[in-house]
């Protein structure tokens, strides 16, 4: 496995997102989630991307049993933005409101630090900005907790370019989480130039759109009763048939490549800077070994201009009302 930076931390090129393994995308067999896991180092892959709500509380504390005994050998990211002082594992409704003051980011590492077993967290992403909250408070509080030896690096994952601009100044932020995919390309008008001009690294989430780029469902109906996707209104009806035109022109041009969909669609991330490191998420090492192999598939000059020239709009938010208004601020 090859390896990236993040401003000033080394990562493998590609991460592995873990909260399908505990939330939002239907059943789940913990079993073997961990095994997929410790799996990822064997392959290389040691970058691993949790957060709080994730369960909630659930996955970290998934994460933190999957890794004990090579704790050392991995680097975790994981989020906080939610209070959790009255989560019930396992229960959304319990999650409170978000909070990005001063005291709920001290207070909330020491929950994060239990449920991983360790005495540090690599990477302390802010998972939502609190418009309620300057974000230099924010930050500043991220700052302390560095020096205080509790987090090696901080993040800031859905902010906007000002946000992360107005962040980078209090404390250098070392990498920035969005959504980005052949699907999702909003960040590229503002923060994926920020972050270039100001040395962050980038961590594109769902590189492989929610794995429907990757043809792992072809309708919502496929999916479990309680998966987010079946919601999600790039898969409702009116915006279906269009994607899945735009999932059938990856399928094209992998099998041309002699690659599956899911390589070329991470490849092409991987193949937009060097400060990228797609976290395409899975809970099966079957689809992690496929996953990994995207670092081996070489997209040539006229590969990236077809791609650009014939992949179909997609179609629809990439969340609903609420779920937009989180992001991008």
């Amino acid at each position: 496995m090859q390896q990236r930076s993040l401003r000033d931390l080394q990562v493998s090129a590609i991460g592995l997102g873990c909260m399908g393994m505990s939330a939002f995308y239907g059943t789940a067999d913990q079993d073997e989630a961990v095994a997929t896991i410790r799996h990822a180092l064997d392959l290389g892959i040691t970058f691993l991307d949790t957060a709080q709500v994730y369960g909630p509380l659930t996955n970290e504390s998934l994460v933190g049993e999957a890794v004990r005994g090579h704790r050392d050998e991995y680097v975790i990211a994981t989020k906080f933005n939610y209070r959790m002082d009255g989560a019930v594992p396992g229960d959304m409704s319990t999650v409170g409101r978000q909070d990005g003051s001063a005291e709920h980011v001290r207070g909330s590492v020491h929950g994060s630090l239990a449920r991983l077993g360790t005495d540090r967290i690599d990477l302390y992403y802010q998972h939502r900005v609190d418009p309620e909250v300057p974000i230099e408070e924010t930050v500043g509080a991220l700052g302390e907790l560095v020096a205080e030896g509790k987090v090696r690096y901080i993040g800031l994952s859905e902010a906007s370019a000002e946000t992360i601009r107005r962040a980078d100044a209090v404390h250098p932020v070392t990498a920035v989480q969005s959504e980005y995919s052949l699907w999702s390309r909003d960040v590229e008008a503002e923060v994926l130039p920020t972050c270039r001009e100001l040395g962050i690294g980038f961590v594109p989430y769902s590189p492989l759109g929610r794995g429907f780029l990757a043809g792992r469902f072809s309708s919502p109906d496929e999916l479990d009763k309680d998966d987010f996707r079946r919601t999600n209104p790039r898969f409702t009806e009116a915006n279906l048939a269009a994607n899945l035109r735009l999932a059938g022109k990856v399928k094209e041009i992998a099998a041309e490549k002699q690659v599956t969909p899911a390589q070329l669609a991470i490849a092409w991330v991987l193949a937009r800077g060097e400060h990228l490191v797609p976290i395409p998420g899975t809970k099966r090492r079957s689809y992690l070994e496929q996953n990994a192999g995207a670092v081996d598939v070489e997209l040539t000059a006229e590969d990236l201009a077809r791609i650009e020239a014939e992949l179909p709009e997609v179609a629809g938010e990439r969340y609903d009302e609420d779920g937009m208004r989180a992001v991008n601020r």
